[in-house]
C-alpha cells in the first residue's frame, strides 16, 4: 500500500516537470522560428511546424480580422511587397512567412520570399521558391517572368545550357502570357543575346520598351551594339 501511495504523490510532480518541460521546448522551438522570421520559410520549416511554434492562437490572432485565413495570407504578402518597396527586406520577409503559414496555397507568399531570396550570391533558393509558386498560378506572367530571369542568373554563372534553355522558354510564356510584361522582354531580350540570335534579342528590347521606357536594359543594348546595329536605328 504505501508503494501505491509513493506512486501516487510521485505522479502530479513528475506530470508538472513535464509540462513545464514541454513549455519550455515550446518557448525555446518559437523563438528559434522568430530569431529565423527573416529567412525564407522560416529557415525550411513546413507550414505545419511554422504554425505550431508561432502557436495556433496567435495565428488565429492574425487571422481574426478577416473573413477567412486566405484573405488574411492576402492582406500580409501585400504588406510584404510594401516594405520590399521600403527596402526593408527583413520585414518584407516576416511578412511573406505569415502570408505562406495563413495560406501555404498563396503563390504571393512564395514569390515575394523569392524576392527577398535573390539578394543571394546563388538563385538557387529564389528558383526553388518560385517554382513551387508557379505550381499554384502556372500561367502567372510575373512569376514565369522571375524564374526565367533567375535561371538566366544560374546560366551566367555556369555556363549551363539547360538553363539557358530553360530561362528562354519560362521568358516566353511570359510575355505570351502578357505582352506588356516589360521586364520579361528585356531578359528575354538577354536570352537571345546569349544565343547569339542578335536580331530577335532586338525586336525584344523594342517590345519591352514600348510598354514602358524605364525598363530598358541599356547594358543589352551596348553589347548588342558590339554585334548587331540597332535595326530601327533608335540606339546609335
Amino acid at each position: 500500500m504505501t508503494a501505491l501511495l509513493l506512486g501516487a504523490g510521485l505522479q502530479p510532480a513528475l506530470a508538472q516537470r513535464g509540462g513545464k518541460a514541454a513549455k519550455n521546448a515550446a518557448g525555446a522551438t518559437r523563438e528559434a522560428v522568430l530569431s529565423s522570421r527573416s529567412q525564407p520559410l522560416f529557415g525550411g520549416l513546413s507550414a505545419v511546424q511554422a504554425e505550431q511554434a508561432l502557436g495556433p492562437a496567435t495565428v488565429a490572432g492574425l487571422a481574426g480580422s478577416f473573413a477567412s485565413r486566405a484573405e488574411a495570407s492576402q492582406f500580409f504578402s501585400n504588406k510584404g511587397y510594401e516594405y520590399l518597396v521600403e527596402s526593408q527586406r527583413d520585414t518584407a520577409a516576416y511578412r511573406f512567412n505569415l502570408a505562406w503559414v495563413l495560406d501555404p496555397n498563396n503563390s504571393e507568399a512564395y514569390h515575394g520570399l523569392a524576392i527577398v531570396a535573390s539578394s543571394n550570391p546563388s538563385p538557387e533558393q529564389s528558383i526553388q521558391l518560385l517554382e513551387k509558386g508557379l505550381v499554384l498560378d502556372p500561367t502567372s506572367s510575373p512569376l514565369l517572368s522571375d524564374l526565367g530571369s533567375s535561371y538566366l542568373i544560374r546560366y551566367e554563372q555556369g555556363k549551363k545550357k539547360k538553363d539557358l534553355k530553360t530561362g528562354t522558354e519560362l521568358l516566353q510564356k511570359a510575355t505570351t502570357q502578357d505582352p506588356a510584361n516589360a521586364a520579361a522582354w528585356q531578359q528575354l531580350g538577354r536570352a537571345y543575346y546569349y544565343q547569339e540570335q542578335y536580331a530577335q534579342a532586338w525586336e525584344a528590347v523594342h517590345k519591352g520598351q514600348g510598354t514602358s521606357i524605364s525598363s530598358v536594359d541599356f547594358g543589352l543594348i551596348s553589347d548588342l551594339l558590339t554585334h548587331l546595329p540597332d535595326p530601327k536605328g533608335t540606339y546609335k
